[in-house]
């Protein structure tokens, strides 16, 4: 049996490893969220560098409310550090969020304003648009999104439109459906958005551009992409 879920919060989940130069600048970008109610949960996943004490450094400058740092034992990799996240999260909704990455200041209010006036719909992304960690004035939009009936048809095909770190979706897919599968590396996020499509849970994108992709050299995607 799931916990109780608090009605109105927004967790947001942030995996975490080896992500000490972007971490505090990700959550600076957190706390400015002109939605009220939201949980930030870090999973650390055995970093080997410092990205847990500036996590914590952030925490004691920030004083955030609702802030939880999980340091996992030993490293289990990105699905198994997001899944351990979701279980943590009480919100009624959940928002993924990569550590390299920032939101806009209103994304978390959109995209739950979405769903109120979409009661149909349970996951609802984001545009986005992709910058080099060597020119952040420099930002390329996305140009492989799909959206609203377009969506479950692309994934019938077996292709990829929604970015995995721009959804908000009902903690009740969670509860539903579980976390993302451990078996396959480098193709969780897709799996994830495929799963819920093939279940029957509606997933939409917002158009508007409220997330910020940092390309890097270190970045996890360039192992398979």
């Amino acid at each position: 049996m799931s916990l109780a879920r608090i009605d109105q919060l927004v967790s947001i989940v942030i995996p975490c490893f080896n992500a000490e130069p972007y971490i505090e600048d990700c959550l600076d970008h957190l706390y400015e969220q002109t939605y009220p109610n939201i949980e930030i949960i870090i999973v650390d996943d055995a970093s080997t560098d410092r990205s847990a004490d500036r996590t914590q450094l952030w925490q004691a400058r920030r004083r955030f409310p609702r802030f939880t740092l999980l340091r996992l034992p030993r490293n289990v990799g990105f699905s198994g550090s997001l899944t351990a996240g979701l279980f943590t999260a009480r919100g009624e909704y959940i928002a993924n969020h990569d550590a390299d990455d920032y939101s806009h200041p209103e994304r978390i209010s959109k995209q739950v304003e979405f769903l109120i006036n979409h009661p149909q719909i349970s996951v609802v992304g984001t545009n986005y648009m992709a910058f080099e960690d060597s020119d952040i004035l420099k930002k390329t939009p996305s140009n492989w999104l799909s959206y609203g009936e377009d969506i479950p048809k692309r994934y019938a095909l077996g292709d990829h439109c929604v970015s995995h770190p721009t959804i908000l979706f009902r903690g009740s897919v969670f509860d539903r459906l579980g976390g993302l599968t451990r078996n396959m590396n480098g193709a969780e996020d897709y799996e994830f958005i495929a799963k819920c499509v093939s279940h029957g849970i509606q997933v939409d994108n917002l158009r508007e551009t409220l997330y910020y992709y940092r390309s890097h050299s270190a970045q996890r995607s360039r192992e398979f992409y």
